[in-house]
Protein backbone atom coordinates (compact mmCIF):
# COMPACT_ATOMS: atom_id res chain seq x y z
CA UNK A 1 0.00 0.00 0.00
CA UNK A 2 1.29 3.45 -0.95
CA UNK A 3 1.34 6.24 1.60
CA UNK A 4 -1.20 8.22 -0.41
CA UNK A 5 -3.58 5.25 -0.19
CA UNK A 6 -3.06 5.17 3.57
CA UNK A 7 -3.76 8.88 3.88
CA UNK A 8 -6.92 8.60 1.83
CA UNK A 9 -8.11 6.00 4.35
CA UNK A 10 -7.08 8.18 7.31
CA UNK A 11 -8.85 11.25 5.90
CA UNK A 12 -11.95 9.13 5.25
CA UNK A 13 -11.83 7.97 8.88
CA UNK A 14 -11.57 11.57 10.08
CA UNK A 15 -14.61 12.62 8.05
CA UNK A 16 -16.60 9.55 9.09
CA UNK A 17 -15.67 10.16 12.74
CA UNK A 18 -16.74 13.77 12.40
CA UNK A 19 -20.14 12.85 10.99
CA UNK A 20 -20.67 10.18 13.66
CA UNK A 21 -19.91 12.59 16.51
CA UNK A 22 -21.23 15.85 15.10
CA UNK A 23 -24.21 14.03 13.61
CA UNK A 24 -26.01 13.54 16.93
CA UNK A 25 -24.74 16.99 17.92
CA UNK A 26 -26.59 18.58 14.98
CA UNK A 27 -29.58 16.33 15.62
CA UNK A 28 -29.91 17.58 19.19
CA UNK A 29 -29.71 21.16 17.90
CA UNK A 30 -32.63 20.45 15.56
CA UNK A 31 -34.64 18.89 18.39
CA UNK A 32 -34.34 22.07 20.48
CA UNK A 33 -37.12 23.59 18.34
CA UNK A 34 -38.98 20.48 17.21
CA UNK A 35 -39.20 18.39 20.40
CA UNK A 36 -38.48 20.67 23.38
CA UNK A 37 -41.60 22.41 24.69
CA UNK A 38 -40.10 25.25 26.71
CA UNK A 39 -36.88 27.04 27.53
CA UNK A 40 -35.98 24.64 30.34
CA UNK A 41 -36.26 21.61 28.08
CA UNK A 42 -34.17 23.34 25.46
CA UNK A 43 -31.59 23.97 28.16
CA UNK A 44 -31.59 20.24 28.97
CA UNK A 45 -30.98 19.36 25.33
CA UNK A 46 -28.17 21.87 25.00
CA UNK A 47 -26.61 20.55 28.21
CA UNK A 48 -26.44 17.03 26.76
CA UNK A 49 -23.95 18.23 24.16
CA UNK A 50 -22.44 21.24 25.95
CA UNK A 51 -19.34 19.37 27.23
CA UNK A 52 -18.54 17.73 23.89
CA UNK A 53 -19.72 19.80 20.91
CA UNK A 54 -16.46 21.75 20.54
CA UNK A 55 -14.41 18.55 20.82
CA UNK A 56 -16.52 17.02 18.06
CA UNK A 57 -15.62 19.91 15.75
CA UNK A 58 -11.92 19.14 16.16
CA UNK A 59 -12.47 16.25 13.77
CA UNK A 60 -13.48 18.49 10.87
CA UNK A 61 -10.47 20.74 11.50
CA UNK A 62 -8.23 17.68 11.49
CA UNK A 63 -9.87 16.36 8.31
CA UNK A 64 -9.44 19.68 6.48
CA UNK A 65 -5.87 20.08 7.71
CA UNK A 66 -4.92 16.53 6.73
CA UNK A 67 -6.45 17.04 3.28
CA UNK A 68 -4.45 20.26 2.85
CA UNK A 69 -1.17 18.57 3.80
CA UNK A 70 -1.62 15.15 2.17
CA UNK A 71 -3.61 16.10 -0.95
CA UNK A 72 -3.07 19.81 -1.72
CA UNK A 73 -4.70 19.58 -5.16
CA UNK A 74 -7.76 17.92 -3.68
CA UNK A 75 -7.93 20.63 -1.01
CA UNK A 76 -7.50 23.45 -3.53
CA UNK A 77 -10.19 22.17 -5.89
CA UNK A 78 -12.57 21.26 -3.06
CA UNK A 79 -12.33 24.59 -1.26
CA UNK A 80 -12.49 26.66 -4.43
CA UNK A 81 -15.24 24.69 -6.17
CA UNK A 82 -17.39 24.55 -3.01
CA UNK A 83 -16.36 27.97 -1.76
CA UNK A 84 -19.86 29.36 -1.15
CA UNK A 85 -21.34 26.34 0.72
CA UNK A 86 -18.12 25.93 2.73
CA UNK A 87 -18.14 29.62 3.65
CA UNK A 88 -21.75 29.28 4.82
CA UNK A 89 -20.76 26.21 6.88
CA UNK A 90 -17.91 28.11 8.56
CA UNK A 91 -20.18 31.05 9.38
CA UNK A 92 -22.83 28.69 10.74
CA UNK A 93 -20.28 26.84 12.88
CA UNK A 94 -19.20 30.16 14.37
CA UNK A 95 -22.79 31.25 14.97
CA UNK A 96 -23.70 27.90 16.48
CA UNK A 97 -20.82 28.00 18.94
CA UNK A 98 -21.68 31.56 19.94
CA UNK A 99 -25.34 30.61 20.43
CA UNK A 100 -24.39 27.95 22.99
CA UNK A 101 -22.19 30.34 24.94
CA UNK A 102 -24.34 33.49 24.76
CA UNK A 103 -27.83 32.04 25.23
CA UNK A 104 -27.74 32.31 29.03
CA UNK A 105 -25.81 35.59 29.26
CA UNK A 106 -29.02 37.60 29.76
CA UNK A 107 -32.32 36.88 31.50
CA UNK A 108 -34.35 38.27 28.59
CA UNK A 109 -36.60 35.62 27.06
CA UNK A 110 -36.36 37.34 23.68
CA UNK A 111 -32.56 37.17 23.90
CA UNK A 112 -32.65 33.43 24.68
CA UNK A 113 -35.18 32.64 21.96
CA UNK A 114 -33.09 34.50 19.38
CA UNK A 115 -30.01 32.42 20.17
CA UNK A 116 -32.09 29.24 20.24
CA UNK A 117 -33.23 30.05 16.70
CA UNK A 118 -29.57 30.39 15.71
CA UNK A 119 -28.85 26.98 17.27
CA UNK A 120 -31.73 25.39 15.37
CA UNK A 121 -31.15 26.87 11.92
CA UNK A 122 -27.39 26.35 11.94
CA UNK A 123 -27.99 22.73 13.01
CA UNK A 124 -30.21 22.29 9.93
CA UNK A 125 -28.11 24.19 7.39
CA UNK A 126 -24.72 22.64 8.19
CA UNK A 127 -25.64 18.95 7.70
CA UNK A 128 -27.68 19.81 4.60
CA UNK A 129 -24.65 21.50 3.03
CA UNK A 130 -22.29 18.69 4.06
CA UNK A 131 -24.63 16.20 2.38
CA UNK A 132 -24.77 18.43 -0.70
CA UNK A 133 -20.97 18.73 -0.87
CA UNK A 134 -20.21 15.04 -0.43
CA UNK A 135 -22.90 14.02 -2.89
CA UNK A 136 -21.37 16.31 -5.52
CA UNK A 137 -17.90 15.06 -4.69
CA UNK A 138 -18.99 11.46 -5.31
CA UNK A 139 -21.04 12.26 -8.41
CA UNK A 140 -18.29 14.40 -9.93
CA UNK A 141 -18.01 18.06 -10.80
CA UNK A 142 -16.70 20.11 -13.73
CA UNK A 143 -12.90 19.92 -13.32
CA UNK A 144 -10.69 20.99 -16.21
CA UNK A 145 -7.19 19.93 -17.27
CA UNK A 146 -5.63 22.38 -14.76
CA UNK A 147 -7.50 20.67 -11.87
CA UNK A 148 -9.72 23.73 -11.44
CA UNK A 149 -13.49 23.79 -10.95
CA UNK A 150 -15.07 25.52 -13.96
CA UNK A 151 -18.75 25.06 -13.12
CA UNK A 152 -21.13 27.53 -11.49
CA UNK A 153 -22.46 27.51 -7.91
CA UNK A 154 -25.88 26.57 -9.26
CA UNK A 155 -24.49 23.34 -10.71
CA UNK A 156 -24.01 22.03 -7.17
CA UNK A 157 -27.77 22.09 -6.55
CA UNK A 158 -28.79 19.07 -8.59
CA UNK A 159 -31.34 16.41 -7.70
CA UNK A 160 -28.85 13.85 -6.42
CA UNK A 161 -27.01 16.37 -4.22
CA UNK A 162 -30.22 17.85 -2.79
CA UNK A 163 -31.41 14.34 -1.93
CA UNK A 164 -28.09 13.77 -0.17
CA UNK A 165 -28.56 16.96 1.80
CA UNK A 166 -32.05 16.07 3.01
CA UNK A 167 -31.05 12.47 3.79
CA UNK A 168 -28.18 13.77 5.94
CA UNK A 169 -30.41 16.18 7.88
CA UNK A 170 -33.06 13.57 8.67
CA UNK A 171 -30.50 10.85 9.50
CA UNK A 172 -28.69 13.19 11.89
CA UNK A 173 -31.98 14.19 13.51
CA UNK A 174 -32.80 10.53 14.13
CA UNK A 175 -29.26 9.98 15.47
CA UNK A 176 -29.75 12.99 17.76
CA UNK A 177 -33.10 11.71 19.03
CA UNK A 178 -31.53 8.38 19.99
CA UNK A 179 -28.70 10.24 21.71
CA UNK A 180 -31.29 12.36 23.55
CA UNK A 181 -33.07 9.23 24.78
CA UNK A 182 -29.71 7.93 25.96
CA UNK A 183 -28.70 11.12 27.77
CA UNK A 184 -31.96 12.38 29.31
CA UNK A 185 -34.45 11.04 31.82
CA UNK A 186 -38.13 11.34 32.59
CA UNK A 187 -40.60 12.82 30.11
CA UNK A 188 -37.92 14.02 27.69
CA UNK A 189 -36.47 10.52 27.42
CA UNK A 190 -39.88 9.05 26.64
CA UNK A 191 -40.68 11.77 24.13
CA UNK A 192 -37.36 11.20 22.35
CA UNK A 193 -38.03 7.47 22.22
CA UNK A 194 -41.45 8.11 20.66
CA UNK A 195 -39.91 10.38 18.03
CA UNK A 196 -37.29 7.85 16.95
CA UNK A 197 -39.58 5.46 14.94
CA UNK A 198 -40.95 8.31 12.80
CA UNK A 199 -37.51 9.81 12.21
CA UNK A 200 -36.05 6.36 11.63
CA UNK A 201 -38.58 5.47 8.95
CA UNK A 202 -38.02 8.80 7.18
CA UNK A 203 -34.25 8.29 7.41
CA UNK A 204 -34.51 4.77 6.03
CA UNK A 205 -36.54 5.88 3.00
CA UNK A 206 -34.28 8.84 2.16
CA UNK A 207 -31.13 6.82 2.80
CA UNK A 208 -32.44 3.99 0.66
CA UNK A 209 -33.05 6.34 -2.26
CA UNK A 210 -29.73 8.18 -1.90
CA UNK A 211 -27.42 5.19 -1.36
CA UNK A 212 -29.09 3.09 -4.07
CA UNK A 213 -28.64 6.01 -6.47
CA UNK A 214 -25.00 6.22 -5.39
CA UNK A 215 -24.46 2.49 -5.87
CA UNK A 216 -26.09 2.56 -9.30
CA UNK A 217 -23.92 5.47 -10.46
CA UNK A 218 -20.48 4.59 -9.12
CA UNK A 219 -20.71 1.68 -6.72
CA UNK A 220 -18.62 -1.48 -6.47
CA UNK A 221 -18.66 -4.71 -4.49
CA UNK A 222 -17.18 -3.15 -1.35
CA UNK A 223 -19.58 -0.21 -1.34
CA UNK A 224 -22.50 -2.62 -1.82
CA UNK A 225 -21.49 -4.56 1.30
CA UNK A 226 -21.19 -1.40 3.39
CA UNK A 227 -24.52 -0.12 2.03
CA UNK A 228 -26.20 -3.31 3.25
CA UNK A 229 -24.67 -2.74 6.69
CA UNK A 230 -26.10 0.80 6.73
CA UNK A 231 -29.58 -0.41 5.76
CA UNK A 232 -29.53 -3.31 8.24
CA UNK A 233 -28.25 -1.27 11.20
CA UNK A 234 -31.00 1.34 11.32
CA UNK A 235 -33.91 -1.11 11.86
CA UNK A 236 -31.87 -2.76 14.62
CA UNK A 237 -31.41 0.65 16.24
CA UNK A 238 -35.18 1.21 16.08
CA UNK A 239 -35.77 -2.23 17.61
CA UNK A 240 -33.51 -1.55 20.59
CA UNK A 241 -35.10 1.88 21.01
CA UNK A 242 -38.52 0.26 21.37
CA UNK A 243 -37.07 -2.05 24.05
CA UNK A 244 -35.70 0.93 25.96
CA UNK A 245 -32.11 -0.17 25.34
CA UNK A 246 -30.87 3.25 24.29
CA UNK A 247 -27.18 2.37 24.49
CA UNK A 248 -27.49 -0.39 21.90
CA UNK A 249 -29.83 1.77 19.84
CA UNK A 250 -27.16 4.48 19.76
CA UNK A 251 -24.47 1.95 18.76
CA UNK A 252 -26.46 0.81 15.73
CA UNK A 253 -27.53 4.34 14.86
CA UNK A 254 -23.85 5.31 14.88
CA UNK A 255 -23.09 2.29 12.69
CA UNK A 256 -25.68 3.52 10.19
CA UNK A 257 -24.03 6.95 9.99
CA UNK A 258 -20.53 5.47 9.77
CA UNK A 259 -21.45 2.92 7.09
CA UNK A 260 -23.36 5.50 5.01
CA UNK A 261 -20.44 7.91 4.75
CA UNK A 262 -17.87 5.12 4.49
CA UNK A 263 -19.77 3.94 1.42
CA UNK A 264 -19.29 7.34 -0.22
CA UNK A 265 -15.51 7.12 0.19
CA UNK A 266 -15.49 3.54 -1.10
CA UNK A 267 -17.28 4.64 -4.26
CA UNK A 268 -14.74 7.46 -4.70
CA UNK A 269 -11.48 5.50 -4.42
CA UNK A 270 -9.04 5.76 -6.19
CA UNK A 271 -10.52 9.12 -7.26
CA UNK A 272 -10.85 11.93 -4.75
CA UNK A 273 -12.83 14.23 -7.05
CA UNK A 274 -14.09 12.83 -10.37
CA UNK A 275 -14.29 15.17 -13.37
CA UNK A 276 -17.52 15.22 -15.33
CA UNK A 277 -15.75 16.86 -18.30
CA UNK A 278 -13.15 14.18 -18.90
CA UNK A 279 -12.35 11.16 -16.68
CA UNK A 280 -8.66 11.70 -17.43
CA UNK A 281 -8.85 15.06 -15.63
CA UNK A 282 -10.19 13.53 -12.41
CA UNK A 283 -8.22 14.05 -9.21
CA UNK A 284 -6.93 10.75 -7.85
CA UNK A 285 -5.01 9.70 -4.76
CA UNK A 286 -1.82 9.58 -6.82
CA UNK A 287 -1.99 12.77 -8.92
CA UNK A 288 -3.37 14.96 -6.09
CA UNK A 289 -1.05 13.86 -3.29
CA UNK A 290 1.95 15.51 -1.65
CA UNK A 291 5.51 14.24 -1.92
CA UNK A 292 6.44 10.96 -0.25
CA UNK A 293 8.60 12.75 2.36
CA UNK A 294 5.67 14.92 3.45
CA UNK A 295 3.40 11.91 3.80
CA UNK A 296 6.08 10.05 5.79
CA UNK A 297 6.46 12.89 8.31
CA UNK A 298 2.67 13.20 8.61
CA UNK A 299 2.36 9.47 9.26
CA UNK A 300 4.86 9.61 12.13
CA UNK A 301 3.17 12.64 13.72
CA UNK A 302 -0.29 11.10 13.35
CA UNK A 303 0.86 7.80 14.89
CA UNK A 304 2.03 9.68 18.00
CA UNK A 305 -0.72 12.22 18.58
CA UNK A 306 -3.91 10.69 17.14
CA UNK A 307 -4.23 7.98 19.84
CA UNK A 308 -3.73 10.61 22.58
CA UNK A 309 -6.51 12.79 21.16
CA UNK A 310 -8.88 9.83 20.85
CA UNK A 311 -8.15 8.73 24.43
CA UNK A 312 -8.73 12.24 25.77
CA UNK A 313 -12.04 12.66 23.93
CA UNK A 314 -13.19 9.20 25.05
CA UNK A 315 -12.40 10.18 28.65
CA UNK A 316 -14.47 13.34 28.21
CA UNK A 317 -17.50 11.33 27.14
CA UNK A 318 -17.02 8.99 30.08
CA UNK A 319 -16.88 11.85 32.60
CA UNK A 320 -20.09 13.41 31.25
CA UNK A 321 -21.96 10.13 30.73
CA UNK A 322 -24.74 10.59 33.30
CA UNK A 323 -28.32 11.35 32.30
CA UNK A 324 -29.83 14.77 32.91
CA UNK A 325 -33.44 15.88 33.22
CA UNK A 326 -35.57 18.96 33.77
CA UNK A 327 -35.27 18.70 37.56
CA UNK A 328 -31.50 19.08 37.26
CA UNK A 329 -31.89 22.61 35.89
CA UNK A 330 -31.73 25.16 38.75
CA UNK A 331 -34.74 27.39 39.25
CA UNK A 332 -34.48 30.67 37.35
CA UNK A 333 -32.18 29.33 34.61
Amino acid sequence: MHLYDLWFILIALLWVGYFFLEGFDFGVGILTRTMARDSTERRVLINTIAPVWDGNEVWVIAAAGATFAAFPDWYATLFSGFYIPLLIIVLCLIGRGVSFEYRAKRDSMRWQLSWEQVTFWTSVIIPFLWGLIFANMVQGIAIDRQKSYVGSPGDLFNGYAILGGFATVVLFTCHGAIFTALKTDGEMRERARRAVPVLGLASLLLLLAFLLWTQANSGNGQSLGVMIVAFASLPVALFFNQLGRECWAFVFSALTVVASFAMLFLTLFPDVMPSTLNPAWSLTVSNASSASYTLTVMTIVAAIFAPLIILYQSWTYWVFSKRIAVHHIPSGH
